[in-house]
């Protein structure tokens, strides 16, 4: 078997644009005609920049290659360029090839991925959602602590049972900075409310985008430990892998990182400082599935937890899932709500999830299969990035 063709799918997201203004996804074929579907997760150009990427790497590494042999191919994309280095966009890119290539191995083999990774461990897989604008909104639930209380206990009785939010304000070029006591306040009051809210129904994650300095979060912290958040979430940038331990040090609240990181290289900095206990890899960037699998390996043996990141398209989502069945030190899924909206509509079958957890598919490969001609129709003709950052300091 050998791989023959890529084609590549820049397919806007509608409003709400939850999970982003566009997803970037491929599809490898064989010249037995087997297809394989894989998304990259937000490479820092303009996605058709990021399309010509994937269609670069596939000439020159992917076509006429064994998608059996990951392993292989892994190792010449990491190296091409003399890199051989977590560079984000090849990760990115290299990410969305291995991920096709194991929905093409799945698919012949007639086996879920899980399966191949050493087999369905969770028959259901705890998820959680952020807490989201809805078209009713009269204020910014995101500024306001008591509608997003009333936002998260509407999450609760849908099912789920843990609910993230980031009430410490936008993120900019410039951090991090040393939060306002405003900033400080708000932060300990949407705790405040929402575990009001929810009771013990329902776990708490802070998640924040590292705004912050070292001293500023745990500053934070403090205010937040007596309200018991299951994480605060990468407190500080993930650049200083010292500074995040030191916070993680600081604070009974376990800190959970990952969505900006690659590799078990750089997974492997965090668990051996003790900066994280809970590990948020998001499929689409650190490498894909098997680099996934071996970097939730080396968090076992220090008892830490993967919790798979998911702010993108549902492609990356359905490796979290393949992922986080097989994984023993599985803690919890990113959900975008309840996998509804343009995610349902995007494949052919979607992501069934049933009272606060994620059913594991038993299709072959990924288990999802891409509608290409829901993709045809949302074409992305926008200017902006996966994710805008202010560019003034805040």
């Amino acid at each position: 078997m050998k791989i023959t063709d890529v084609k590549t799918y820049v397919v806007e997201n509608p409003p709400p644009h939850f999970g982003g203004p566009f997803f970037v996804f491929l599809k490898l074929t064989t010249d037995n005609g087997v297809e394989g579907f894989g998304e990259v997760y937000s490479v820092p150009f303009h996605p058709h920049v990021v399309a010509q990427m994937v269609e670069d790497v596939c000439e020159r590494s992917v076509i006429g290659t064994d998608p059996f042999k990951i392993e292989r191919l892994w190792r010449v994309i990491y190296s091409g360029g003399y890199t051989q280095h977590p560079d984000l966009s090849l990760m990115g890119i290299l990410s969305a090839i291995e991920m096709a290539c194991w929905d093409i191995v799945g698919k012949e083999l007639n086996k879920p991925v899980y399966e191949l990774l050493g087999g369905q461990v969770h028959d259901k897989l705890r998820s959680y959602t952020y807490i989201y604008t809805q078209k009713s909104d009269k204020t910014d639930v995101y500024l306001d602590p008591v509608l997003a209380a009333q936002r998260a206990a509407e999450y609760v009785q849908q099912g789920f049972t843990a609910i993230k939010f980031d009430p410490v304000g936008p993120y900019s070029s410039f951090d991090p900075r040393q939060l306002s006591l405003d900033a400080l306040d708000r932060a300990e009051a949407f705790v405040k409310t929402i575990r009001e809210a929810v009771g013990s129904k329902a776990d708490l994650l802070f998640g924040t985008h590292g705004q912050m300095t070292t001293s500023s979060a745990i500053r934070l912290a403090r205010r937040l430990a007596p309200f018991d958040p299951l994480w605060f979430e990468e407190p500080v940038p993930p650049e200083n892998v010292t500074e995040m331990a030191r916070v993680a040090h600081a604070t009974t609240i376990p800190i959970a990182t990952g969505e900006r990181l690659t590799t078990k290289y750089e997974f492997a900095r965090l668990l051996a400082q003790q900066a994280a206990s809970i590990l948020q890899m998001n499929l689409g960037r650190v490498g894909g599935i098997l680099e996934a699998k071996k970097i939730a390996g080396m968090a076992e043996a220090h008892y830490a937890q993967i919790a798979p990141h998911l702010y993108c398209g549902p492609i990356v989502g359905a490796a979290n899932i393949q992922l986080s069945t097989c994984s023993p030190n599985f803690l919890i899924l990113e959900s975008i709500e309840t996998w509804g909206g343009f995610h349902a509509e995007i494949l052919k079958k979607p992501v069934q999830w049933e009272n606060g957890y994620v059913i594991p598919p038993t299709e072959p490969g990924l288990g999802v299969e891409l509608d290409e001609t829901v993709a045809a129709r949302h074409p992305y003709t926008g200017k902006q990035l996966h994710l805008q950052v202010a560019e003034q300091p805040m």
